[in-house]
């Protein structure tokens, strides 16, 4: 079952929201009207709704590929889509078809080898004879990396946890700003 919030978290979850949203519709009515900041309200009613709601659409466009960055990092590190289902209240199927390619089971050859597939980079686990743990990735930015010092890793999820990291370090500047 999906997590429920409290209203108090409602309400600050709102808050927050209209408070990101607010920039992204005004610059949206500016660019539309072409009047400048201190005016760009001035127009009809209807014309102002309107741009709030194409700032909550691409909002909503937004959102959807983060929900589905986070069901394949998700996938990425062993979980189910029956556990992603459960996260957002669909069923096991339902999660597979929302997100296709969020979970990957190595078949048996491939045991002790498998490829992640994060931030727009790739990264090689292998298992070496002794049962360790080792990863050689390629970052979105074209940076190759590989285990450091020659650590290797008593499982394939903390070799996969590293690779994920250096992967997210090297995935393309997506215009966020923190």
């Amino acid at each position: 079952m999906p997590s429920e919030i409290t209203p108090e978290e409602q309400a600050e979850l709102d808050k927050a929201l209209y408070d990101a949203l607010n920039p992204l519709a005004s610059a949206i009515r500016s660019r539309e009207t072409g009047l400048p900041a201190d005016r760009m309200w001035d127009a009809n009613p209807a014309e102002v709704a309107l741009s709030v709601l194409a700032a909550w659409k691409v909002v909503d466009v937004e959102t959807k590929r983060l929900a589905e960055r986070a069901a394949a990092t998700a996938g990425s590190y062993g979980a189910s889509y029956e556990q992603l289902g459960a996260v957002w209240g669909i069923t096991r199927q339902g999660a597979r078809k929302k997100w296709p390619d969020a979970v990957s089971r190595p078949t048996p050859a491939a045991a002790g080898r498998s490829t992640l597939a994060l931030f727009g980079g790739t990264a090689e686990l292998v298992q070496s004879p002794s049962g360790d743990w080792r990863w050689t990735g390629k970052g979105a930015d074209g940076t190759s990396g590989t285990v450091a010092d020659g650590t290797l890793y008593a499982t394939a999820e903390e070799a996969a946890a590293h690779a994920g990291a250096f992967l997210k370090e090297h995935a393309p500047d997506i215009g966020h700003q923190s």
